[in-house]
């Protein structure tokens, strides 16, 4: 007679497991290529392999370079005082640093975070002297603000990407 024992006996699974198929799931670049571009760092090795956002958090975390920085303000038209706001240090500070020098994870995720607001903007508005026109005109869905005045913070950033959205789809406030 056999035994009622089983050689493997099954795990308890809790009754709100969900199992399914692996999947692979792929990530939008979201300007990826044009946000490097951006920011000059589009022969650099370390950023051949950026492919999505998850790439450009391992950047962040590992610092970008200033040169970077002073790349992204020359393209975006604003001072280095300006830019220094922006990212929350003084223009002396930014200064001392070389072109190859780190930032640190809060000035580097900013200035990745720009690159892509820049590059989405330039999308929608089919080229970046458009969009820097934009960004200089007071918005009335932005209180009569201008984009530029909310690039200090992720929120202002966020609020533009939503703005450039809307118009992207044609939603006028």
């Amino acid at each position: 007679m056999k035994s009622s024992k089983r050689k493997h006996p099954r795990e308890s699974k809790p009754d709100n497991l969900l199992e399914e198929p692996a999947a692979a799931y792929y990530t939008s670049p979201g300007n990826v290529g044009v946000s490097i571009t951006l920011m000059g760092l589009k022969e650099d090795p370390v950023f051949k392999t950026v492919r999505n956002t998850a790439d450009f958090i391992d950047r962040i975390r590992d610092g970008l370079p200033k040169k970077a920085l002073d790349h992204l303000a020359r393209i975006m038209g604003v001072s280095d005082a300006q830019i220094a706001g922006i990212i929350h240090t003084s223009d002396r500070t930014l200064r001392r640093y070389t072109p190859a020098q780190k930032l640190n994870a809060g000035q580097s995720e900013r200035i990745i975070e720009l690159a892509r607001l820049y590059a989405r903007g330039a999308d929608v508005f089919d080229g970046l002297a458009n969009f820097k026109t934009w960004m200089a005109t007071p918005v009335d869905a932005l209180g009569a603000k201008k984009p530029i005045e909310f690039l200090d913070t992720s929120m202002g950033i966020e609020l533009l990407t939503d703005e450039l959205g809307r118009i992207e789809q044609g939603i006028f406030a």
